[in-house]
């Protein structure tokens, strides 16, 4: 984790009395493997891991995030969001989660294939037979997920569920689980200056689960959180500002109101400065596991995994360039190379790398397309391809 730091917008000054840096989203990556070249492919809905010729980040999941302060302060009562008496810029240090406040917690280990690298978060069991919400960023790019039961020290196989990538939302299942214990969701919803507790998987171990006190010091915030190394910009709204001393694998974790209930969803933090934490209302989150239940699959929630098509690209004048091929993949089995030109897939005619994830998006695993592309001798081919799932959106 990148302890960098972001100003505010000239169009909004920070107070005098306390820095706010960049909220980090705390996913905890660890053991990249060296020399790792980044996925190679372009999936239904959300640009996943899709690099530019230049290997840089092709894509954000909000593309007016980068026009937007890195905070957005003012949306509570008192200045910036804060009111008066509340907001400490000292964090208490986090102790370690008590028996009680680990029940229907999880930790999450997901392998990043594509990117040659593991990830880990924290997540809380819904039903007793295995559904768990976490953030999407915690499963982002992931192609296996491990949970282990905090309480037991069971482990399981996960799959996706659904997603909602644009509120950091996802529901993952247990394999053949049963009989597990579940978080207690809070129904009153939760106060400024009310004392809470968030816990999580701090630093990976889940042998040394944490619990970090604090306070809720604004409410209904607005932030851009980022990836740990800056990238991958995201806007979240209406979540709860505590100052509770969220670490890196904290995401996905609950916050704690006194009376043990889960108040919110452990998402973002700032990553230096005054100790700034978001969590997702649990209301919040809730509505959207509802619809995910409920087979919405839309722009906006994701049944499953997404479409792949295996490719890493970049804009051209005319269509989107072909900079990688995942050997194996669609794409290299139906004949596409590096330096090709895609210009247009099931039938929607593609002008740039973003037209090609938005035709995608409309796609299914399983699904046979017809891609057209120009290859390096200025040909025009066409093939029908069955796209596969890919990494979790």
């Amino acid at each position: 984790m990148n302890d960098e730091t972001t100003p505010l917008s000239d169009a909004q000054p920070a107070p005098t009395t306390t820095t706010a840096p960049t909220p980090r989203r705390r996913r905890g990556t660890r053991a990249l493997a060296t020399g790792a070249v980044g996925a190679l492919g372009v999936a239904a809905g959300v640009v996943i891991g899709v690099q530019t010729s230049g290997g840089a980040s092709a894509a954000t999941i909000t593309p007016s995030a980068a026009t937007e302060p890195a905070v957005t302060f003012g949306r509570g009562p008192g200045s910036y969001g804060t009111p008066p008496g509340y907001g400490s810029s000292t964090a208490v240090a986090a102790g370690t989660a008590t028996a009680d406040q680990v029940v229907g917690v999880v930790d999450i280990v997901t392998e990043l294939a594509y990117s040659g690298g593991e990830a880990a978060g924290t997540g809380m069991v819904l039903t007793s037979n295995g559904e768990v919400l976490t953030n999407d960023h915690v499963v982002e790019g992931a192609t296996s997920i491990t949970v282990t039961v905090l309480s037991t020290g069971e482990q399981y196989t996960a799959t996706v569920v659904g997603t909602v990538p644009t509120a950091d939302v996802a529901v993952l299942q247990l394999e053949d689980a049963s009989g597990l214990d579940t978080v207690q969701v809070d129904a009153d919803g939760v106060e400024l200056g009310e004392a809470v507790t968030a816990v999580g998987n701090a630093g990976g171990d889940p042998s040394s689960t944490s619990a970090a006190e604090g306070t809720v010091t604004a409410l209904d915030q607005s932030i851009t959180a980022t990836s740990e190394s800056g990238t991958d910009a995201e806007r979240l709204t209406g979540l709860i500002e505590t100052n509770a001393d969220v670490q890196a694998g904290d995401s996905g974790g609950p916050l704690f109101d006194a009376d043990g209930e889960v108040v919110g969803m452990d998402t973002a933090a700032s990553s230096g400065g005054a100790v700034r934490s978001y969590a997702i209302p649990i209301d919040t989150a809730m509505d959207l596991v509802g619809q995910i239940e409920d087979g919405v699959d839309d722009a906006t929630v994701h049944q499953g995994l997404p479409a792949f098509l295996g490719v890493s690209v970049a804009d051209g004048t005319a269509g989107a360039i072909i900079a990688g091929v995942l050997s194996d993949g669609p794409a290299d089995q139906a004949g596409i190379g590096a330096g090709d030109v895609v210009t247009a897939l099931g039938g929607t005619p593609v002008d740039s790398a973003t037209d090609l994830t938005t035709a995608l998006a409309a796609q299914d695993p399983g699904d046979e397309v017809e891609v057209t592309w120009t290859d390096i001798t200025g040909t025009s081919q066409t093939a029908t391809v069955t796209l596969v799932a890919g990494p979790a959106d």
